[in-house]
């Protein structure tokens, strides 16, 4: 006999209907799984064949062919333990084929006939509400995940025996929620908790109203990290849209806890500096998202930039150019999202001392922050190993950098005191930058925030004044800024004046802008 379900592959960040197709017919007894399929899709006839046995079914003692179609299209993952089970039962005449008629089925398979969570539930439920299946039968676990997506109809299954005497009563349950529906993100970071650093905090306000890049520098010690594990703490919520890209990315890099929906909070990823390419990029034979994507929406945080080998940091560029990432196979081609804010942090050379003072130990030494008069502080980098290690970030990748910023140490004198204002009243300006931001590209597709304004949008009424503009022009061929550098110097500035709560651009955002980007 002949029987088929409905399920799901989901290739980049998007579900693609799969028919699970399965013939059972006489012959020796075997099993043959055909579609395209990958070595952990093809290790479900051991799975299924044991949850069926355990569940109080029977495995039927034929030859047993399954189809993924269509054929051409490369299946990985375990989502599709479910529906061949089901399509086996009806095939075999153990269920009834009617029961699996207009339902998409994804879900992995215990050896005990349980049904454990999968990867990409979310991007499933958006194909089964775009398609109008009758249901999505998932694991309980991914239920929240799904619930997202409105409009969708969600059946879970806890087991599979749960599951079949669900279809033969011909009532499907909807996924109970479970206790656990956030992630708990108050671990008390604050920006009241940075003393001094008022260049480097005011530099953190500006990428996080408009979502530019930042790049701090100093010697170990000054605060750069500190600074900027504090960056999501001021960062306005997701909103409706941004907070399902997100969700459907972390689903599919298997970094969502299973039964946890987290809040609209913005990501933040925060590497180690031995990372991969793919680990960065993304990538595998089943390509996953790497960490730029991650960061969707979010903040990718590189410390000790320079450690990385230059191609890793070179292959950011087109993310951070285009907003996306797209890998390519033999097969076929996957894009994921990857638009984040990269914050970096470096030392200025490979001891990290160049032009500062260590902390003094006795009485009567150089202050902290200081620098020698020769300028070389306590370093003993050669010329040539400085040039080498500041090469390892290219030219290109480098204007791809708003913000520059340097962080020197703070007296011991000065830390006790703490910042003068806290995350909350930082957020509430950024946020108040963001509304005036969403309301002047509303209707442009993929642009909300002024990183990411296209240079149009950025001229007129929104634009420079008349003198800033003359200003700015006149300051680029001076600089020799690139047309890239020129755009992005504009871009900061504009987010300069809707914190300002200005209407167009003035010659101060413009020379503030400058002076922030390292040319000033």
């Amino acid at each position: 006999m002949l029987a088929s379900v409905h399920s799901a592959a989901v290739i980049g960040v998007d579900a693609h209907p799969v028919l699970v197709e399965v013939d059972v017919a006489r012959g020796l007894p075997a099993w043959s799984i055909v579609g395209l399929a990958s070595n952990a899709v093809k290790e479900a006839r051991e799975r299924v064949s044991s949850a069926l046995v355990n569940a109080g079914f029977e495995v039927p003692a034929r030859r047993t062919t399954v189809n993924l179609s269509p054929a051409d299209q490369v299946k990985t993952g375990t989502a599709f333990d479910l529906p061949i089970a089901l399509a086996v039962l009806a095939a075999s005449g153990q269920i009834p084929a009617e029961c699996v008629e207009g339902l998409c089925v994804a879900g992995e398979l215990g050896l005990d006939g349980s049904v454990r969570p999968i990867r990409g539930a979310l991007s499933m439920a958006r194909l089964v509400h775009a398609r109008g299946y009758r249901a999505l039968v998932l694991p309980e676990t991914n239920g929240g995940e799904a619930s997202l997506v409105g409009g969708a109809r969600l059946a879970g299954a806890s087991s599979l025996a749960a599951l079949v005497e669900q279809l033969r009563a011909g009532r499907l349950l909807a996924p109970v929620p479970t206790a656990a529906t956030g992630l708990v993100l108050d671990d008390g970071l604050d920006l009241a908790d940075v003393a001094g650093q008022g260049m480097a905090k005011r530099a953190l306000e500006i990428a996080a109203a408009g979502a530019h890049n930042l790049l701090l520098e100093g010697p170990p010690g000054a605060g750069k990290t500190m600074l900027a594990r504090r960056l999501p703490t001021i960062l306005p919520p997701l909103t409706d849209e941004e907070h399902l890209e997100v969700v459907a990315i972390h689903s599919i890099g298997g970094t969502l806890p299973a039964g946890v929906i987290p809040p609209r909070v913005p990501p933040f990823r925060a590497p180690h500096h031995t990372i991969s390419q793919a680990g960065l990029i993304g990538g595998g034979s089943g390509p996953r998202p790497g960490e730029v994507s991650l960061a969707h929406r979010g903040v990718l945080f590189l410390d000790e930039l320079l450690e990385l080998p230059r191609y890793v940091l070179d292959a950011m560029r087109q993310p951070l150019e285009d907003g996306r990432v797209i890998i390519a196979r033999a097969a076929h081609a996957v894009a994921f999202p990857a638009r984040f804010m990269l914050v970096a942090a470096t030392n200025p050379c490979p001891c990290g001392r160049l032009g500062f003072d260590r902390p003094p130990i006795i009485e009567g030494t150089l202050p902290i922050g200081t620098m020698r008069e020769d300028g070389g502080g306590d370093c003993r980098c050669s010329a040539t190993d400085i040039a080498r290690y500041r090469a390892r970030l290219s030219g290109p990748l480098a204007d791809r950098i708003d913000l520059r910023v340097t962080v020197a140490p703070v007296a011991l004198s000065a830390m006790h005191g703490g910042g003068d204002e806290t995350s909350a009243q930082v957020r509430a300006r950024i946020t108040a930058a963001r509304q005036r931001q969403q309301v002047r590209y509303a209707g442009q597709r993929g642009v909300n925030a002024n990183a990411q304004a296209p240079s149009r949008a950025l001229r007129g009424a929104h634009g420079p004044t008349a003198e800033a503009h003359a200003w700015l022009v006149a300051a680029a061929e001076r600089l020799r800024l690139s047309a890239r550098g020129y755009a992005r110097v504009l871009r900061v500035s504009r987010t300069i004046a809707d914190l300002d709560g200005a209407e167009q651009v003035s010659r101060d955002a413009v020379a503030e802008a400058l002076g922030l980007r390292g040319v000033g």
